[in-house]
């Protein structure tokens, strides 16, 4: 399954890196099924000539070429850490590290687990004993293909919580919506997206009192942390009329120049959402 993302001149850097991250996607996500868990909701069936194994070494390879942006501690060598960490990918595959992360975690040496943390750009060494299943299985997987396993808004690796959009569980259509929306858009621009698109579930576990007023706020693990995108009926055109409402309501508090920017996102975004039958 060998990827011709780095040599083609009509491909900008970025369309290579979504191509590559894509491949990643579809190939760990039948891993993942392999395992019984889920993989990405988005990602397309798996089909190769190689093993499971050449083209785990191959994807990385190729996605790693295109998305390494470096920041490691003094002494680590990307080249060193990009081989090291695809041959623990390997090592996951083969040994039932997907189907039982933590204790795969648990029998790594402590070069193995540096491995793990620098790739995954952790601040402090990899408390083993502390994982959750989706903290531990994301170590485990390259970047684009870590997963919201338990249905939460949230993919955490490791100690981290992190907010994605799109995430493992976002319709196929909607990530087609998504990707139509925001090609050729910068990555600051697409971030602020992102974040925006994750609003429903940060709301929802902030309580207020019966002026609105803030009382508190549910963190990820606290009981009655809710997440609203996981509703079988929840809809994404919804949100996308509630945005441009809201940003009508507020048009004249907001600068005109950001007030038409994302009033023209939203607009065709809800476009193309409807043009894929996204929910």
């Amino acid at each position: 399954m060998r990827i011709e993302t780095q040599s083609s001149p009509t491909l900008t850097r970025q369309q290579r890196q979504d191509a590559a991250s894509e491949e990643l996607q579809n190939l760990f996500s039948e891993i993942l099924t392999q395992s019984g868990k889920s993989g990405y909701a988005s990602a397309d069936a798996y089909e190769s000539e190689n093993t499971v194994e050449e083209d785990i070494q191959q994807t990385w390879d190729d996605w790693f070429a295109l998305s390494n942006v470096g920041n490691y501690p003094d002494g680590v060598d990307a080249e060193t850490l990009k081989t090291s960490y695809g041959e623990l990918l390997v090592r996951t595959y083969n040994e039932g590290g997907y189907a039982d992360p933590q204790g795969f975690l648990q029998s790594l040496e402590k070069e193995d687990l540096e491995v793990v943390q620098h790739i995954n750009r952790l601040a402090k060494p990899i408390d083993t004993d502390s994982l959750s299943q989706e903290a531990a299985i994301n170590l485990l997987l390259p970047r684009p293909t870590q997963i919201d396993l338990d249905f939460n808004g949230l993919t955490q690796v490791g100690a981290a919580n992190t907010i994605r959009f799109p995430n493992s569980r976002t319709p196929e259509a909607v990530v087609n919506a998504w990707n139509e929306t925001t090609a050729g858009m910068s990555l600051r621009e697409k971030m602020t997206y992102e974040l925006q698109m994750s609003l429903p579930t940060m709301l929802a576990n902030i309580e207020v009192d019966e002026n609105g007023r803030f009382v508190s706020q549910r963190e990820p693990g606290d009981p009655g942390w809710v997440n609203p995108m996981a509703s079988p009926d929840y809809s994404y055109v919804d949100f996308t009329q509630q945005m441009l409402d809201y940003l009508d309501y507020f048009k004249n508090q907001i600068p005109p120049d950001q007030h038409e920017q994302q009033t023209s996102f939203y607009q065709a975004f809800q476009q193309a959402l409807q043009e894929n039958k996204a929910p």
